[in-house]
């Protein structure tokens, strides 16, 4: 019995050094972000249409279709695009999927455009495979529960464009953000400046891009759908309708998970609607006294988000990023034409919060 009892302690005290020489029980090293850039759009290309959250009225998206054909696009719309499943999504998982799959698959389709956001993206990770996420390198495009698809792509090594999406462009397209979206695709690529603000860090900063909504990435922390497990990163997000304590809860599971000490830049976009329970007279007075400690730039109210004017951010492409006293820049370091573009000097007509909130899924239609 003395001699079983020895050979087994032996045996696991193999296997323990085995382990010990086959794993690496140290935090898991940062995925290596290295994104391709998709080809510029030219006229005659097609661009898909799909709805990969909550539901979009036919209307809104025939309206970009038809707006696509002045910028002299072929729009295609995904065969599921008008249905519903469960009140509010645009169909069911599979359908949804299915819609992806068709536009990702399709080589003559030269972009893709999501019709709205909500809710429904993370319910597709597991289902989607990195491999055919970068087949065919495509734009594309959307903001929102969209987010999720952007985390998805830039773990496949493809840059999209965080931007307006259908039911935004069905207001006609001749706002600013949508034209700078649609130059952006066309290839002219932006240099943002950015008017200075009480609590940005000054400093300069390269890395990759990656971020969008923050409650719809922060719950991707783990999964495929994770940009921020990339090294050297700079981090955006901007948030709607969220009180300030859920704000501050969603940061601080990023600083938990390491992902600021990944950071070498943040940038906070817009903060539209979101709550003040707290004494701090700002979301980003509150997440300022966070980020001091990190010693890195911080770039404050870059007007991307659920605001009137949301300009397109090129996600999983290098940047860089300069906070000065008399304001800050944005650059992305790809290849296109260069043009700046003043962020103080872009206004848009004001729209009810109700009406913005209806159109990018966080009310009901």
């Amino acid at each position: 019995m003395k001699l079983h009892l020895l050979a087994i302690v032996a045996l696991c005290g193999l296997l323990t050094m085995s382990c010990v020489e086959i794993y690496d029980c140290s935090d898991p090293k940062p995925v290596n972000l290295n994104c391709k850039k998709p080809d510029y759009l030219k006229r005659g290309d097609k661009v898909a249409l799909i709805s990969p959250s909550f539901f979009t009225p036919m209307e809104n998206v025939e309206k970009t279709a038809a707006l696509l054909r002045t910028w002299g696009l072929e729009p295609v719309i995904g065969p599921n695009v008008g249905k519903t499943y469960n009140g509010k999504y645009a169909g069911t998982v599979a359908e949804r999927l299915s819609d992806i799959r068709w536009a990702l698959n399709d080589p003559s389709i030269k972009a893709i455009i999501c019709n709205r956001g909500g809710y429904g993206t993370i319910q597709l990770i597991d289902h989607l495979k990195l491999e055919e996420l970068s087949a065919h390198p495509k734009w594309l495009v959307g903001f929102s529960d969209i987010t999720t698809l952007h985390g998805l792509l830039t773990r496949a090594g493809v840059m999209s464009i965080q931007g307006t999406m259908s039911s935004f462009l069905a207001k006609g397209g001749q706002d600013p953000t949508s034209t700078l979206m649609r130059d952006l695709l066309l290839g002219n690529v932006p240099f943002y400046e950015v008017p200075a603000h009480p609590q940005n860090i000054e400093g300069l900063a390269r890395g990759v891009l990656v971020g969008g909504n923050l409650c719809t990435f922060t719950p991707n922390l783990g999964t495929q759908a994770d940009a921020t497990a990339g090294s050297d990163l700079i981090l955006f997000f901007e948030e709607v309708e969220e009180p300030m304590h859920n704000i501050d809860r969603q940061f601080t599971i990023l600083t938990m998970n390491g992902v600021l000490d990944r950071c070498k830049g943040v940038i906070l976009g817009e903060f539209t609607d979101c709550g003040n329970e707290f004494s701090d007279e700002s979301v980003e007075v509150m997440l300022h006294k966070y980020l001091e400690a990190y010693h890195i730039p911080v770039l404050c109210g870059f007007p991307a988000g659920h605001g009137d004017v949301n300009l397109p951010l090129v996600m999983g492409a290098p940047v860089t990023m300069e906070v000065r006293s008399d304001g800050a820049s944005l650059r992305f370091d790809i290849d296109g034409a260069q043009h700046t573009v003043p962020a103080v000097s872009i206004a848009a007509p004001a729209s009810l919060l109700s009406e913005r909130l209806l159109l990018s899924g966080k009310r009901d239609l």
